[in-house]
């Protein structure tokens, strides 16, 4: 079974040009984003890394100058989670990179808990950065992106994106909404020459666990419990899963679901729309 899934590339669009552009990638300071920096740099972008995280993106601009001394990189330290345009982080961006060719929103949190068990500044916080931020990004660089032939944005969805489980109410309901804009937008902007594509990665080894929230309302230890529970399904190295993002930007794919496993829920979730959460709670309860 392949490690992804992904659809035909639009009819009347040609491959992706690398180079041709710079790239804006968020959540670039490490995990996927850092590594799809990486992936980029080497096919000839200039690139504008959008992170919190000052001194990781400070780490990632010094590899890339190193390993990419030609190249055009610039950061900006932004917190997603603000309520803002980011008209003015566009407007930097630009001033920098006139031709801005490719938007990778790929920041993302997590946050484990049932309904019952968040509160609503927990669900402000995940809508925020997963689902508010995304559409704000692409609001602000459409102009920019608008104006060079071929451009192309990318989403960054989620297994949680195709199917929800249990604990998972408010991160599934930001996932699932990035994907309905994604699908939207893939509606509105490829008839206009701009590519889209909704990416589903499965367990990616990344800081994701790590930082993750839990609700609020649960005590420590079985916040502890539930931070370690999620981490174990975290296999995949980011190389693998931003190789395959950068792929289906070339070949302007709309669809990509990364993992073995990531392919096997979305499969048994279309055949079994309703049933498939029974064989889900099964998979989430087993020892590894």
């Amino acid at each position: 079974m392949p490690i992804s899934s992904e659809s035909k590339k639009p009819r009347g669009l040609g491959p992706f040009d690398f180079g041709g552009g710079s790239g804006v990638i968020t959540g670039a300071a490490s995990g996927i984003g850092r590594a799809i920096a990486m992936n980029l740099a080497g096919r000839g972008n200039d690139l504008a890394l959008v992170d919190r995280d000052r001194s990781g993106l400070d780490a990632v601009r010094a590899e890339l100058t190193r390993q990419y001394p030609d190249s055009v990189i610039s950061t900006h330290v932004v917190d997603l989670a603000q309520p803002t345009d980011f008209d003015d982080l566009a407007t930097a961006v630009a001033a920098v990179h006139p031709r801005v060719s490719l938007l990778i929103n790929n920041a993302g949190v997590a946050l484990n808990g049932t309904v019952d068990e968040i509160s609503m500044a927990d669900l402000d916080w995940v809508l925020a950065i997963n689902l508010r931020a995304p559409i704000a990004m692409t609001k602000s660089f459409l102009p920019h992106l608008q104006r060079e032939s071929g451009s192309y944005i990318v989403n960054v969805s989620s297994l949680y994106g195709l199917v929800a489980p249990a604990g998972q109410s408010a991160y599934a309901a930001s996932k699932f909404g990035i994907r309905g804009f994604t699908l939207a937008l893939q509606s509105e902007l490829i008839p206009r020459g701009i590519g889209v594509s909704v990416v589903h990665p499965g367990g990616i080894a990344t800081n994701i666990a790590r930082n993750s929230r839990t609700g609020s309302l649960l005590d420590p230890e079985e916040a502890q419990r539930r931070r370690a529970g999620f981490a174990r399904f975290l296999t995949m190295p980011p190389e693998r899963a931003a190789a395959q993002i950068v792929d289906a930007v070339a070949h302007r794919r709309e669809r990509v679901i990364i993992t073995r496993t990531a392919v096997l829920v979305d499969v048994i979730s279309r055949l079994m729309p309703v049933n498939h959460r029974h064989y889900l709670a099964r998979q989430l309860s087993k020892p590894r």
